[in-house]
């Protein structure tokens, strides 16, 4: 405890003088959003590629740690078994991250929640450097718990920050910038781990501690930017810091639109405290965002894409490719969701949100079913190996291009200040728990399912794609209270039918006000 109020104390001094110093400029917004994601997603996307290269050392380490501290040589299903722990552990982190996401950014506000969350990392990085030479497999589970915390806790947090910090013109575009990041990761974690680099027997260990440099990289850049100004004005209630923190991010003088919006949506929710998440389950006026973020979150994992990071040499083993170009094929992935997210990027603002989120899901799902026939035919034509590689690789495209980028948005656009932190926190927590579920489950699907283990996945797509044609609002340049109007027609569509319309239920911005009893 002490330990925080220093740290805190440290960033409040450092933040007051940096202040002073700060200067507007058009390039503030665009350098605060790399500063944020180098330490933010970039860490989701990089620990989960990391761990793909190192799979036989430290499956040997594992096994040479049990020999000889008992004497006693593991079988090859214990030794599979401990790995998946080690893998998937890095998702239970990241659940519990979700979890306590919420309080630290009302307590701290969003930037110091990013900037405190790097204590995580740092030691985890430390556990996994020393692991080795303590000779302790258990030093790099415990690791990956602090990582996953670590990425949890960013994962929520920065497209909060980015979304509220954001003009609404490029909402869009600058909230999915967390997804660009978590793909450049995913490349750069694939690179950093080729044998040729870190990747290597004697390396392992540097490996598993390289992400502490990012996080560095965030402690040292990210105070000298502001802090959200919706949370500056809304939930501190101070005027001046907002008009500040919006006049350093737009380099310019605050249009009074803009202030305006957030001084409306000050006003609906003044006297309100945060909610918590179990809040958001009764309250009727929510209903259906909360229904939304469920499904969105929960398909994002359970669609499969980043099982093919966590188990990429599975996978294109399975595919028919020698184990000897396996590291260099999984660049490809990366590579392919990274330029999907940039694409995604440029097209969000101009194609919406729905179409964005459907299309990826569709896709996804036809591909998927031409990988299935390319590995339930790669015995009888001598180039579906080559058909199932480009397969994995639209696939991937296909996240890229929608799921991955618009999921991480959603809270932002259709929650306000008050239920905000608590829908991210149920987002986050489901898609680290389907990630864990996927994590442990998709080796054996693998193993039993071998050329059909993607059909489940399939299904997952269309299921998820034919509820966002049928029930998400598009939400592309539209105000809260907006959203809140379409979303409002489906939380109250049977009063409105028969007439209790009329009650006026008004839930802007989080809250629902009755005239009469519902």
């Amino acid at each position: 405890m002490f330990i925080w109020r220093f740290v805190k104390s440290v960033c409040l001094q450092w933040e007051l003088q940096i202040e002073k110093r700060a200067k507007s400029s058009p390039l503030t917004l665009l350098l605060m959003v790399t500063s944020a994601a180098i330490g933010g997603t970039l860490q989701y996307g990089y620990n989960l590629a990391i761990m793909n290269a190192p799979t036989i050392f430290i499956q040997t380490f594992i096994n040479e740690t049990f020999l000889e501290r008992w004497d006693h040589q593991l079988e090859d299903y214990q030794v599979t078994l401990l790995w998946t722990i080690i893998v998937s552990i890095f998702s239970l982190g990241g659940l519990a991250g979700a979890l306590i996401a919420g309080p630290m950014t009302i307590s701290f506000g969003r930037k110091k929640c990013l900037l405190l969350n790097n204590v995580f990392l740092m030691s985890g990085a430390l556990l996994a450097l020393t692991s080795r030479v303590a000779k302790s497999f258990e030093m790099i589970i415990l690791s990956r718990v602090l990582v996953g915390i670590n990425a949890g806790i960013s994962m929520n947090v920065q497209p909060m920050y980015f979304g509220e910090s954001a003009p609404k013109h490029l909402r869009g575009a600058i909230s999915l910038s967390s997804a660009v990041f978590t793909a450049f990761g995913v490349v750069l974690g694939q690179v950093v781990g080729l044998r040729e680099i870190l990747g290597s027997e004697s390396c392992w260990q540097y490996l598993l501690a390289s992400n502490a440099v990012p996080g560095f990289i965030q402690l040292v850049t990210l105070p000298w930017f502001p802090e959200s100004p919706r949370y500056l004005l809304i939930d501190r209630g101070d005027k001046e810091a907002c008009i500040n923190a919006l006049r350093r991010l737009r380099g310019c003088e605050v249009q009074n639109s803009e202030l305006d919006e957030i001084l409306q949506e000050q006003a609906a929710t003044k006297g309100m405290k945060p909610k918590q998440p179990w809040e958001l389950f009764s309250d009727r006026s929510v209903r259906w965002q909360l229904i939304s973020i469920i499904i969105i979150s929960s398909a994002m994992q359970l669609c499969g894409n980043d099982a093919i990071y966590l188990y990429a040499s599975y996978v294109f083993k399975e595919a028919g490719i020698s184990s000897d170009t396996i590291q260099y094929v999984t660049i490809g992935t990366g590579t392919c969701e990274f330029t999907a997210c940039i694409m995604c990027n440029l097209l969000i603002e101009r194609k919406g949100r729905r179409l964005m989120l459907m299309g990826g899901f569709v896709s996804m799902a036809f591909w998927a079913v031409v990988f299935t026939v390319a590995l339930s035919l790669e015995h009888l034509i001598s180039w579906m190996p080559y058909l199932s590689m480009a397969c994995i690789f639209t696939y991937i495209l296909s996240f890229g291009m929608g799921p991955a980028g618009v999921t991480g948005l959603l809270p932002t656009e259709i929650f306000n200040q008050a239920a905000r932190p608590a829908a991210y926190m149920i987002a986050g927590s489901l898609m680290w728990l389907n990630l864990f579920i996927v994590g442990m489950l998709f080796p054996f699907l693998v193993s039993e399912l071998r050329q059909y283990c993607f059909v489940p996945f399939v299904v997952v797509c269309l299921l998820s794609a034919l509820y966002v044609g049928l029930f998400l609002p598009e939400t592309k340049g539209k105000s809260l209270s907006l959203i809140t109007q379409e979303f409002h027609k489906l939380n109250f569509k049977v009063h409105d039918r028969d007439g209790d319309a009329q009650t006026g239920a008004q839930y802007q911005l989080g809250e629902v006000c009755h005239s009469t009893s519902l």
